[in-house]
Formats: C-alpha cells, structure tokens, sequence
C-alpha cells in the first residue's frame, strides 16, 4: 500500500480562481469569522457567569456556542488565509485531519440540537416535571452522549478512508478537504467507501430530522391547550431553535440529497453552512431572548459579573 500512497501533498482549487474575486472574499470573510468567534464566544461567557442563566436550556446553548467556534475553526482559517495564497495546498495528513474534525463537530452539533429539542419538549409538555427529569446529571450526560456520538461517526469515516490509495492526481475541487472530493482522487475504486460513508452521515441527520420535526410538532399540538400567553412565550423560546435547525439542515440536505458535481453553487452552499450559519447562531439567540440580552446588559454594564 505504501508504494501507491506517494501523495503527500494535495492542491486545493479554492472558492474562486480570479484574484481579485479572492481578495474581495477575504474582505468579507475575515470579519464573519472574527463575529463568529467573539458572537459565539460571548454566549459562552455570559452563560457560565450569569446566575440568571442557570436552566438546562443555556447550559445546552452554552455548549452549542462552544460547538459553532470549533466547527467554523476547522475550516475557515485555512480558507481565509487560501484565498491570499497562490497555491492553496495541504498535506494528506493535514486534509484527514481537517476531515475528521469537521465531522466530529458537525455531529455533535447536530445531536445537540436533537437534545435541545428533547428540552424545550420536556419544559413545555411536561412543566412540573421539569427540574426533576432535566437533572444536572442528565444535561452532563446528554452533552457528553453528543461528542461521544460525533466521535463515534468520525471514527468510521477516517478508519474507512485511511486505507485508501492516493498516487494522483492531487487536486481538490473544493475549498477544504471533505471526504466525496477526497475519494475522486483515490486510485482505486471507491463505490463501497462512499456508499458507507453516505449511509453513516445519511442515517445520523435523517433520524435526528425525524426526531426534530417530530419533537415539534408534539409540542405545537400540546400548546393548543395554552393559553394565547402561554403559547406566545412557548412559540418564542422554540422560534429559534427551529431557524437554527433549518439553517443547518437545508443546506445540508441540498448538498448531500443529489448527485454531486463541481458546479461553484455547491462550494458557496458550503461556504453558507461553514462559514454563515455558525455567525447567524448567536444573533439568533440573542434576539428573541431577553434573558440572554439582560445578562449581557450586566456583564458590559459592571465589568465584573456576579460570580456564585
């Protein structure tokens, strides 16, 4: 195997060929990224200061704050700085790297989303029950299942790629390693590694799908029964969870549910979920959320937030 793998070095085609075009997008990209990084960074902070903040449904916003900077990290740094380069390249080990990060992430974000659900479904069905059944331990576990979960997929995905030949060609028809433009350059057929590949990534956001759609739809049935207050507090606490999942999920579904091709539409569908969405995630929290927007309030008003 070791004499056919003598790729150590992969090209990557980037986002768009014209210099020009390039720079405009490192204008544009470079502050989403920093707004993404301190957007997302702040929640985290507030919510692990804040006594105001203390319910399972920050704890879990915390973590999913946590989850878009790691997420966005593993790919648009490299893309930023490509786009000043001439030649965009990265090392085989660096391309598995990038892949089993992005991965790992993008479950465990999912799956969080699956047990943010699972919490707004137990608060608003299920009120007196609420503190008893989302327990501090329960939240730990539920956090811990998601990068367990993540793990677990990425494991398979790399341990399927890694024994794959790679004697050239070495371009990427992409702006960051991922594992469909990575087979192409295979030199061995990869109809098998790609269909367990799908099948694993497939299975992981259809079932979690199922499980949000049905989440809500429990839920929207269940306020029937509340008052016209009640269910305007219920709507407005689920309002953005919801838009968080179809920005994550129609993307998502666009690119993975139809034959692939190098058209640039399919790169910059990309760029929305790599680099747009996790911008989005905080400004969506925080303005359908007073709570979050008071503690916030505090913390630039004092300087010194008020530890326990």
């Amino acid at each position: 195997m070791a004499s056919t793998n003598n790729v150590t070095e992969l090209i990557i085609t980037g986002l768009f060929q014209d210099p020009e075009v390039q720079r405009v997008c490192f204008v544009l990209f470079l502050p989403v990224y920093l707004a993404t990084v301190l957007g997302n960074g702040l929640i985290v902070l507030t919510v692990s200061v804040s006594k105001s903040l203390r319910s399972p449904m920050y704890f879990f916003l915390s973590y999913l704050s946590l989850v878009e900077i790691c997420y966005s990290s593993t790919v648009v740094p490299k893309f930023i700085t490509d786009l000043l380069a001439k030649v965009k390249t990265i090392s085989l080990k660096g391309c598995l790297t990038q892949i089993f990060f992005f991965h790992f992430f993008g479950v465990a974000e999912i799956l969080l989303l699956v047990v943010m659900a699972y919490d707004r479904y137990v608060a608003i069905c299920k009120p007196l029950h609420y503190m008893n059944i989302m327990s501090r331990q329960l939240c730990h576990m539920m956090v811990a299942g998601s990068w367990l979960g993540g793990f677990l997929h990425t494991v398979i995905q790399i341990l399927i790629t890694i024994p794959l030949p790679f004697c050239g060609p070495n371009v990427i028809d992409h702006y960051f390693c991922d594992l469909q433009p990575l087979f192409k350059l295979a030199c061995t057929d990869t109809f098998v590694e790609g269909v367990i590949v799908l099948a694993n990534s497939g299975l992981i956001s259809v079932f979690s799908l199922l499980i949000l759609v049905s989440s809500y739809i429990v839920i929207l049935v269940h306020l029937r029964n509340h008052s016209a207050e009640g269910r305007r507090k219920a709507l407005s606490t689920c309002a953005s969870h919801i838009t968080v999942v179809v920005l994550f999920f129609g993307p998502a579904i666009f690119l993975y549910m139809r034959p692939s091709s190098t058209f640039t539409g399919d790169k910059l569908v990309a760029v929305f979920y790599t680099v747009i969405t996790p911008m989005l995630n905080p400004i969506i929290y925080t303005l359908r959320n007073a709570e979050v927007k008071t503690a916030m309030r505090k913390l630039w008003g004092k300087g010194h937030p008020a530890m326990e």
